[in-house]
């Protein structure tokens, strides 16, 4: 493995993580920085375009829940010149607010994502989000898409 494959796996390392750390602090200006304009998405629901209807898509359910977590693990990275795919586990915990304070939801899933390399900087291109368990109760959860 040569230095720009591990600098370019390091980078989309990072850009998984700072999507889970915007999701869990409500910092949703943040992945204008990790997804490009017209990302795609699959995260359970059907086919999502465009950052801004990902971004919406995930305040529907977030921005009414109280804390949360995303936690990533076992992550491989596949670079191919100016592409890479990414594979990664996500345990998300939810906690609920107000009157649902005593309810909690999480998932087992894993991300697969796509990337592509523009200008030096690595950009997501495509999430799609696979759910292996639900524990808990959703109900922690807003409403999802109107």
């Amino acid at each position: 493995m040569d230095f720009e494959t591990l600098i370019a796996e390091r980078e989309i390392a990072r850009a998984i993580h700072q999507f889970a750390r915007a999701m869990d602090e409500r910092d949703w200006g943040a992945l204008d920085t990790v997804m490009t304009e017209d990302a795609t998405a699959d995260l359970g629901m059907g086919a999502l375009g465009g950052r801004a209807n990902i971004v919406e898509f995930i305040r529907s359910f977030l921005d009414e829940c109280g804390p949360t977590q995303h936690l990533i693990g076992n992550l491989v990275v596949d670079v191919d010149g100016d592409r890479a795919t990414s594979r990664c586990y996500v345990r998300d915990m939810h906690q609920g607010a107000g009157g649902k304070a005593h309810l909690d939801f999480s998932t087992l899933g894993e991300y697969h994502d796509r990337w592509v390399r523009r200008n030096g900087k690595w950009w997501m291109t495509h999430r799609h989000k696979l759910n292996h368990a639900h524990l808990g109760s959703i109900e922690v959860l807003g409403p999802g898409p109107r």
